[in-house]
């Protein structure tokens, strides 16, 4: 059974004017953003764990790594972005938010730029970024995650179309399916990582690190 939105909006809490503003720009130009209720399970789960550093592949306009960052006290938050203009919108938010000491934004290819020799760890990474390239990000940054650390991974719906048969999965999106469900098979079976899904929002992936 599906929990309605009118359940958990009240679960839901208010935000400041500067994550309203993003929200309301992110709908407003088409920019995808986690959805509040995920965030907010996300943003639970990093309270609970309390990481002192997150590494994020996927900043879009910043408005994870501002949640993240005012969630968790002290926390050092390092995201990459390689979209140009959503790094000159990243950029603006967070030096606008409270908390722009704490994050330090890299500019690129999460796939080319060298953040190892700087970052060598990290007690969390957030993966939300192009959705066929998951199995290339975690065997990238996977390794720089401490043991007992954990991977969160958003978007493992797919705005539904991860749950649908592959005929009914518009031609074009087919690989990037494919690929999507090949990761969490592999990842769900792998020894080394306790893999959890969590169905809220897009779908979220939890892979704690033995």
């Amino acid at each position: 059974m599906e929990i309605s939105d009118a359940y958990i909006q009240p679960f839901i809490p208010t935000r400041d004017e500067l994550l309203m503003e993003m929200e309301q720009y992110a709908t407003d130009n088409h920019v995808p953003i986690m959805q509040l209720s995920a965030i907010e399970n996300l943003l639970q789960m990093l309270r609970i764990q309390k990481p002192a550093s997150i590494l994020e592949v996927g900043s879009a306009i910043g408005y994870s790594a501002i949640r993240m960052a005012q969630a968790i006290e002290n926390v050092q938050i390092v995201t990459i972005e390689r979209d140009q203009p959503r790094i000159e919108q990243a950029k603006g938010f967070i030096e606008r938010s409270n908390v722009k000491e704490n994050i330090v934004l890299i500019e690129g290819d999460a796939l080319e730029v060298d953040v190892e020799s700087k970052y060598p760890s990290f007690d969390a990474v957030f993966i939300d970024a192009a959705k066929g390239q998951y199995q290339k990000f975690f065997d990238k940054y996977s390794p720089l995650v401490k043991s007992g650390g954990i991977l969160y991974i958003d978007n493992m719906y797919m705005h539904g179309l991860s749950d649908l048969d592959m005929k009914d999965v518009p031609r074009r999106k087919r690989t990037m399916i494919r690929n999507l469900h090949k990761f969490a098979e592999w990842v769900i079976q792998n020894e080394q990582y306790q893999s959890t899904f969590f169905p809220v929002g897009d779908g979220l992936l939890i892979c704690i690190k033995r």
